[in-house]
Protein backbone atom coordinates (compact mmCIF):
# COMPACT_ATOMS: atom_id res chain seq x y z
CA UNK A 1 0.00 0.00 0.00
CA UNK A 2 1.23 3.44 -0.93
CA UNK A 3 1.31 6.46 1.37
CA UNK A 4 -2.12 7.62 2.52
CA UNK A 5 -3.90 4.67 0.84
CA UNK A 6 -6.70 3.12 2.87
CA UNK A 7 -8.97 0.10 3.10
CA UNK A 8 -12.40 0.60 4.63
CA UNK A 9 -14.18 -1.84 6.91
CA UNK A 10 -15.25 -5.12 5.41
CA UNK A 11 -12.82 -5.00 2.48
CA UNK A 12 -11.59 -8.47 1.51
CA UNK A 13 -8.10 -8.69 0.00
CA UNK A 14 -7.67 -12.25 -1.22
CA UNK A 15 -3.88 -11.96 -1.55
CA UNK A 16 -2.93 -15.26 -3.17
CA UNK A 17 -0.91 -13.11 -5.60
CA UNK A 18 0.38 -9.56 -5.11
CA UNK A 19 -2.08 -6.72 -4.67
CA UNK A 20 -0.63 -3.21 -5.04
CA UNK A 21 -2.63 -0.18 -3.95
CA UNK A 22 -1.13 3.16 -4.97
CA UNK A 23 -0.71 6.27 -2.85
CA UNK A 24 -3.85 8.24 -1.94
CA UNK A 25 -6.18 5.48 -3.15
CA UNK A 26 -9.29 4.44 -1.25
CA UNK A 27 -10.94 1.03 -1.28
CA UNK A 28 -14.43 1.51 0.16
CA UNK A 29 -16.45 -0.82 2.37
CA UNK A 30 -17.24 -4.39 1.35
CA UNK A 31 -15.14 -4.36 -1.82
CA UNK A 32 -13.39 -7.60 -2.80
CA UNK A 33 -9.92 -7.63 -4.35
CA UNK A 34 -9.55 -11.20 -5.65
CA UNK A 35 -6.13 -12.22 -7.01
CA UNK A 36 -7.03 -15.88 -7.67
CA UNK A 37 -9.58 -18.13 -9.31
CA UNK A 38 -9.78 -21.71 -10.58
CA UNK A 39 -9.29 -23.13 -14.07
CA UNK A 40 -12.72 -24.66 -14.60
CA UNK A 41 -11.59 -26.15 -17.96
CA UNK A 42 -9.65 -28.80 -16.05
CA UNK A 43 -11.30 -31.49 -13.95
CA UNK A 44 -9.06 -30.79 -10.95
CA UNK A 45 -9.84 -27.04 -11.20
CA UNK A 46 -6.33 -25.90 -10.21
CA UNK A 47 -5.84 -22.53 -8.60
CA UNK A 48 -4.68 -19.78 -10.96
CA UNK A 49 -3.38 -16.45 -9.71
CA UNK A 50 -2.61 -13.02 -11.15
CA UNK A 51 -1.64 -9.75 -9.45
CA UNK A 52 -3.93 -6.75 -9.04
CA UNK A 53 -2.55 -3.24 -9.48
CA UNK A 54 -4.51 -0.20 -8.36
CA UNK A 55 -2.91 3.11 -9.31
CA UNK A 56 -2.58 6.31 -7.32
CA UNK A 57 -5.55 8.54 -6.49
CA UNK A 58 -8.03 5.74 -7.32
CA UNK A 59 -11.39 5.40 -5.60
CA UNK A 60 -12.93 1.94 -5.55
CA UNK A 61 -16.40 2.71 -4.18
CA UNK A 62 -18.62 0.42 -2.11
CA UNK A 63 -19.01 -3.30 -2.82
CA UNK A 64 -16.84 -3.47 -5.97
CA UNK A 65 -15.32 -6.77 -7.16
CA UNK A 66 -11.85 -6.57 -8.75
CA UNK A 67 -10.71 -9.79 -10.42
CA UNK A 68 -7.30 -11.40 -10.91
CA UNK A 69 -4.84 -9.71 -13.25
CA UNK A 70 -6.64 -6.35 -13.34
CA UNK A 71 -4.84 -3.00 -13.47
CA UNK A 72 -6.83 0.12 -12.61
CA UNK A 73 -5.13 3.28 -13.85
CA UNK A 74 -4.23 6.33 -11.78
CA UNK A 75 -7.15 8.55 -10.83
CA UNK A 76 -9.87 6.12 -11.90
CA UNK A 77 -13.17 5.82 -10.03
CA UNK A 78 -15.17 2.57 -10.04
CA UNK A 79 -18.78 3.08 -8.98
CA UNK A 80 -20.66 1.04 -6.41
CA UNK A 81 -21.34 -2.66 -6.99
CA UNK A 82 -19.37 -2.77 -10.22
CA UNK A 83 -17.36 -5.84 -11.24
CA UNK A 84 -13.95 -5.26 -12.82
CA UNK A 85 -12.60 -8.11 -14.96
CA UNK A 86 -10.29 -6.19 -17.31
CA UNK A 87 -7.96 -3.19 -17.10
CA UNK A 88 -9.40 0.30 -16.71
CA UNK A 89 -7.71 3.44 -18.05
CA UNK A 90 -6.40 6.38 -16.06
CA UNK A 91 -8.67 9.21 -14.93
CA UNK A 92 -11.93 7.59 -16.03
CA UNK A 93 -15.14 6.83 -14.15
CA UNK A 94 -16.20 3.24 -14.76
CA UNK A 95 -19.35 1.36 -13.82
CA UNK A 96 -21.29 -1.80 -14.47
CA UNK A 97 -20.87 -5.54 -14.74
CA UNK A 98 -18.49 -5.82 -16.39
CA UNK A 99 -17.21 -2.36 -15.50
CA UNK A 100 -16.60 -0.07 -18.47
CA UNK A 101 -15.42 3.55 -18.66
CA UNK A 102 -18.34 5.99 -19.02
CA UNK A 103 -16.73 9.43 -18.71
CA UNK A 104 -13.52 11.23 -17.92
CA UNK A 105 -12.90 12.11 -14.27
CA UNK A 106 -12.65 15.88 -14.06
CA UNK A 107 -12.36 18.22 -11.10
CA UNK A 108 -14.42 21.33 -10.54
CA UNK A 109 -12.46 24.50 -9.88
CA UNK A 110 -13.07 26.52 -6.71
CA UNK A 111 -14.84 29.19 -8.80
CA UNK A 112 -17.20 26.58 -10.27
CA UNK A 113 -18.62 25.39 -6.99
CA UNK A 114 -16.16 22.75 -5.78
CA UNK A 115 -16.50 21.92 -2.12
Amino acid sequence: MGDHACLSEGVDCYCVDKIRIGAHSTISQYSFLCSASHDYTQAAMPLVTAPITIGEWVWITADVFVGPGVTIGDGAVVTARSSVFSDLPQWMVAKGNPAAPVKRREFKSEENGAD
